[in-house]
C-alpha cells in the first residue's frame, strides 16, 4: 500500500511521539480495520468480474433482497444495498427505494446479493487477524476491531501490530480493495478514525485523554451509522441542523435522552468519548456439508438433500458428540447471487429428525430455483443427552431443572441476538431524579 506503514514519515511519527505511548501503557488501545463496501465488492467480483478501479468507475447497488426494507418505508418497497462512489455521486445511498434511485441514476448496474460469498470472505479475514493473536470483535462484514495492548511485545511495538494486521487482512481475502486502519482509546473512536484516512495515508491515530474529545468534536454526526442502536438518528439529527458530534454533545445527555431515549443517551456518550468494552468472538470450528443441486430439486426433494446434508453433517466425527446450537443453510441461485440465512434453535439439538423440522420450513424462503445447497454449523452447543426428565422427579428437582431451563433460553437469545441480548436490572441511584441515572444493565448469570 502506498505510503503504509513502511513509511519514514509514519514510523517516525508513532515511534516519537512519547505521549501516544504514555497513553498506550495506561489504556488499551483498540484498532479498527474497515474495509468500505465490502458487501458490494465481493459480490461484484463474483457476478461481474470486476475489480477495485472499475468498482470505482460505475454506478453500482446491491439489488433488492427480500426483506431489504428501509426503516419507516412501507413493507412493498424495494429497497438497494450498498453502493459504489459513483453511484453516490448521484445521490444515491443504501437504503434508498429503489425506484427513486433509477431517477437520480438511470444507468445504475444492480448487481445480486451474495450474502454467502460476503459472509466466507470476511471469515477469512477474521481467522487471518485471530492468527496474529488478535480476540476479534466483528460486528459487520468489512468491519473488525481488537484490542492492541496485549500485542505490543509480541509483535514488537504498534507499528509491527498494525503491519501484521494489514498483512492478514491481504492474506485473507482475495480481492485487492480499500483497506483503512485507525487506532483509538475506544471503539467508536478508533472507527472514526479509520473512516477519516484513505488507504493510499497509512493509519490514523488518534491519542487518549482530551486529546481524543477534542478530535471526535470535529467529525461528523454520520459515524453514528456504523451502530445499529444510534443508525436511526442520523436523519433526525440532520434535520434538527446537528452535523458534527460536538454539536451533538453541547445538546447535553438530558436532552438527547428526553429525545430519542436510550439510543439518544448512547449517542451522547460516544460524542463525548466513551464506549462499551469489546466483546470479542469466542473462535469456533466450523463443519459445512454441500451438494449440488439440479434444476428439478425443488418443493420436497429439497427438503429431502438438506435431510441428507444433516445426517453428513451429525456424522462428521469432529463434532464429537457435542450438539448444534445454531446452524446456517445457504444456496447459490441458479439466477446469480446466494441465499442465506442462520437458524437458532429453541433447544441444543443432536437429532436429525428435530433439526430437519426446523430447518427444512426455511427452504420456502429461497428467491429462485437453487445451484447448489449448503448447511454449515454456526454454533455448538454442550457435549449432553436430550432426553427430559421424567415427571416424576421433576417436583424433586424443580428448582435445578428451571434453572437449567432459563440458562438454555439464555444461550437460545445470546446466539441469536448476541452477547446483550440477555441482561438484568441494577439498582444503581434510586433517589436520582433523571429516569436513566437510576439503575443500569448488567449481564444475566443464569
Amino acid at each position: 500500500m502506498a505510503g503504509g506503514l513502511r513509511s519514514p514519515g509514519l514510523r517516525a511519527r508513532v515511534l516519537l511521539d512519547a505521549r501516544l505511548y504514555a497513553n498506550i501503557r495506561s489504556i488499551a488501545m483498540v484498532v479498527c480495520v474497515h474495509m468500505p463496501r465490502f458487501e458490494l465488492a465481493v459480490a461484484a467480483a463474483a457476478r461481474l468480474g470486476i475489480d477495485q478501479e472499475a468498482l470505482a468507475r460505475r454506478p453500482l447497488a446491491i439489488a433488492p433482497t427480500p426483506g431489504a426494507v428501509r426503516a419507516g418505508a412501507a413493507p412493498l418497497v424495494r429497497c438497494v444495498g450498498s453502493v459504489s462512489a459513483a453511484a453516490e455521486t448521484h445521490g444515491i445511498a443504501a437504503g434508498m427505494a429503489l425506484a427513486q434511485a433509477l431517477a437520480r441514476c438511470p444507468a445504475l448496474e444492480l448487481v445480486p446479493a451474495d450474502p454467502l460469498g460476503v459472509a466466507e470472505a470476511f471469515e477469512r479475514v477474521v481467522v487471518a487477524l485471530e492468527a496474529i493473536g488478535a480476540a476479534v470483535q466483528a460486528p459487520a462484514p468489512g468491519l473488525a476491531f481488537f484490542e492492541a495492548d496485549g500485542l505490543l511485545r509480541l509483535h514488537r511495538g504498534l507499528v509491527e501490530v498494525l503491519s501484521a494486521a494489514q498483512r492478514a487482512c491481504r492474506q485473507g481475502r482475495t480481492l485487492t480493495g480499500p483497506l483503512r486502519i485507525g487506532v483509538g482509546p475506544t471503539r467508536f473512536c478508533a472507527l472514526a478514525a479509520a473512516c477519516s484516512t484513505l488507504a493510499r495515508r497509512g493509519p490514523a491515530i488518534v491519542e487518549a485523554g482530551s486529546a481524543a474529545r477534542r478530535w471526535l468534536a470535529k467529525q461528523p454526526v454520520e459515524l453514528l451509522r456504523f451502530r445499529e442502536q444510534t443508525a436511526g438518528l442520523v436523519e433526525p439529527l440532520q434535520r434538527l441542523g446537528v452535523r458534527t458530534l460536538g454539536e451533538l454533545k453541547e445538546l447535553g445527555a438530558d436532552a438527547m435522552s428526553d429525545r430519542f431515549g436510550q439510543p439518544g443517551a448512547l449517542a451522547h456518550r460516544l460524542a463525548s468519548g466513551e464506549d462499551v468494552p469489546l466483546q470479542p468472538r469466542i473462535p469456533q470450528e466450523r463443519l459445512a456439508e454441500t451438494m449440488e443441486l439440479h434444476e428439478a430439486d425443488l418443493g420436497p426433494a429439497l427438503e429431502r438433500i438438506l435431510k441428507v446434508l444433516i445426517e453428513r453433517l451429525l456424522a462428521r466425527h469432529e463434532r464429537d458428540g457435542r450438539t448444534l446450537r445454531a446452524a446456517t443453510v445457504s444456496a447459490r441461485l441458479v439466477e446469480g447471487g446466494t441465499w442465506r440465512e442462520t437458524v437458532v434453535f429453541r433447544k441444543a439439538l443432536a437429532d436429525a429428525q428435530r433439526i430437519g423440522l426446523a430447518l427444512c420450513p426455511r427452504l420456502a424462503r429461497l428467491p429462485a430455483p437453487a445451484q447448489a445447497l449448503r448447511l454449515e454449523v454456526e454454533r455448538f452447543g454442550p457435549a449432553r443427552g436430550e432426553q427430559d426428565e421424567l415427571p416424576g422427579l421433576w417436583r424433586a428437582e424443580h428448582g435445578r431443572t428451571r434453572g437449567s431451563r432459563l440458562a438454555e433460553a439464555v444461550d437460545q437469545a445470546r446466539a441469536a441476538a448476541g452477547p446483550d441480548a440477555a441482561l438484568r436490572v441494577v439498582l444503581v441511584e434510586p433517589g436520582s431524579r433523571v429516569p436513566e441515572r437510576r439503575t443500569a444493565l448488567a449481564p444475566f448469570q443464569g
